[in-house]
């Protein structure tokens, strides 16, 4: 199989490694010529991917940010192949799955909405890595819901990556649960590190702080466009949040132990409740 990724940074290029083992010939792409020459060097890529051999491919990877993921769909898919696979590795969905639907229709050729549920907090193609996917999620949102061939035909072009399971969802859903699980997180990661205590920490923190803050350190072009993207979701989550921890504030200003025990526990049986969700 040949397979065109654009964009190596740390997904892109993970990708690129990971087809890469699997035996697959790699075109890569990125607005950085050193970071491909690296990635050819290492032998990641075999040769760019340019508008005269995209045809050559049948699934291309697009690992962009969502306004040049649908810039590059808007300046080459009238050169795809009608066999031609895309899949957006977007960290939102509505907009890039929204245009990216209407471009394939108009081209003929076949768009899917990604989104791997992995990474790290580094970013860029030096810490990229082949077993980066290797038994993660993988989100996708399809242009049909009623094809199981179809459905079979995606999981096949993506089992070089080793994920472990495959979710498929709308557009709307995935945006408003990764505002949870992934959004929020970051702002919360990012807010909470910014405390003056934060620098006297050394000798006084564990494994909670380091969980805490894990996320804080993060790109923020990336993380600023997406969370715009997905305002409204985020800015339900945060609200929410918000408003819990104004009862956790109240219950401390008023001394009450019996309400701040109360909400503990709340929070603990919630947990208890996803945990044994996700085993059961």
């Amino acid at each position: 199989m040949t397979v065109g990724i654009v964009g190596l940074g740390l997904i892109g290029g993970s990708m690129a490694r990971a087809y890469k083992r699997a035996g697959n010939t790699v075109l890569g792409e990125d607005t950085d010529e050193s970071v491909l020459r690296y990635a050819q060097l290492l032998g990641a890529v075999d040769a760019p991917l340019t508008r005269e051999n995209c045809t050559d491919c049948q699934l291309i990877l697009l690992a962009l940010y969502p306004r040049a993921a649908i810039a590059w769909l808007e300046k080459m898919g009238p050169a795809l192949s009608h066999e031609t696979v895309v899949i957006d590795l977007c960290g939102t969905k509505a907009r890039v799955c929204r245009d990216g639907f209407a471009l394939a229709e108009k081209y003929g050729f076949t768009f899917v909405g990604g989104h791997p549920m992995a990474g790290t907090q580094f970013s860029g193609f030096k810490y990229s890595s082949a077993e980066l996917f290797q038994g993660q999620p993988m989100v996708i949102v399809p242009p049909r819901y009623d094809d199981i061939a179809f459905f079979d035909r995606i999981k096949q072009l993506l089992s070089p990556a080793g994920f472990g399971h495959i979710t498929i969802t709308t557009a709307d859903k995935h945006d408003a649960m990764i505002a949870f699980t992934s959004q929020l997180a970051h702002v919360v990661s990012n807010a909470y590190v910014k405390s003056p205590a934060s620098q006297e920490h050394t000798g006084f923190s564990a494994g909670s702080y380091k969980d805490l803050t894990r996320v804080a350190w993060l790109n923020e072009d990336m993380w600023a466009e997406l969370f715009l993207e997905n305002r409204e979701h985020l800015l339900t989550e945060l609200t929410g949040l918000m408003a819990r921890l104004d009862e956790y504030r109240a219950a401390l200003e008023d001394r009450d132990q019996s309400r701040l025990r109360e909400l503990l526990r709340e929070g603990r049986l919630a947990k208890e409740r996803v945990d044994q969700g996700c085993t059961g």
